[in-house]
């Protein structure tokens, strides 16, 4: 999945600045950049699957670009008032960063951006867990930390080999046992390498009982 991305800014510095933060992050492509309301929506809707806008061109306010191109989109501005910031969340922005910012901010954002579209990016129905997964994905820690308060990266490397050694789904009392940790940490580790995209949780039903949770390599997911 390539996530192609319209960048509206009428600094064409910055937006050519923020382009090239983009096209260095994984699975995404910069459709265009543009420098105003009128010039964007001339770009078909189904060319654009992220809108990265500024709040205030020079003909309108970019955040009704998203509505009438129909598409996801997060506000790269320099206004932080708390209205404005709570009236770009209320209108459906999923990021909010303030210029100028560190390039490590976006590409974080976007990184966290596209492991939410691929949590909710199933077959079949959603469960709850899924969403809130999803939305744990995209509201997680802006500072790029991989690592959990309190993890050992030796204990994570262990964790996530051992699930990709599988070839299979693996519950977490199976991981636990390869490692030779205890259930609840292996569950911890899980959990955070789900989180980051790095595994893929999934859900088995039994014929009773409550669901188990299984893991997976995100590439064999």
């Amino acid at each position: 999945m390539t996530i192609r991305t319209l960048i509206v800014d009428d600094d064409f510095r910055v937006a050519r600045i923020h382009a090239e933060i983009v096209s260095t992050v994984a699975g995404f492509s910069v459709t265009q950049t543009v420098g105003s309301v009128a010039a964007a929506g001339r770009i078909p809707g189904s060319a654009v699957d992220l809108l990265l806008v500024d709040l205030y061109l020079p003909d309108g306010d970019g955040r009704d670009l998203a509505r009438r191109i129909g598409c996801d989109f997060m506000v790269l501005s320099a206004s932080a008032e708390p209205e404005t910031v709570s009236v770009s969340l209320a209108r459906g922005a999923l990021g909010y960063i303030i210029k100028p910012f560190d390039p490590a901010v976006l590409r974080g954002r976007l990184e966290a951006y596209r492991r939410f579209r691929g949590a909710l990016d199933r077959t079949g129905v959603l469960v709850q867990a899924d969403i809130d997964r999803a939305f744990q994905i995209l509201h997680g820690a802006p500072s790029g930390s991989t690592r959990a308060k309190g993890h050992s990266a030796p204990t994570e490397t262990a964790v996530e080999r051992a699930v990709a050694d599988a070839g299979g789904p693996v519950s977490a009392s199976e991981v636990a046992e390869l490692v030779g940790i205890s259930r609840a940490t292996a569950n911890r580790y899980l959990s955070h390498l789900a989180d980051l995209g790095r595994i893929e949780m999934q859900l088995r039903y039994g014929a009773t009982g409550r669901p188990e949770h299984r893991f997976v390599a995100a590439d064999t997911a």
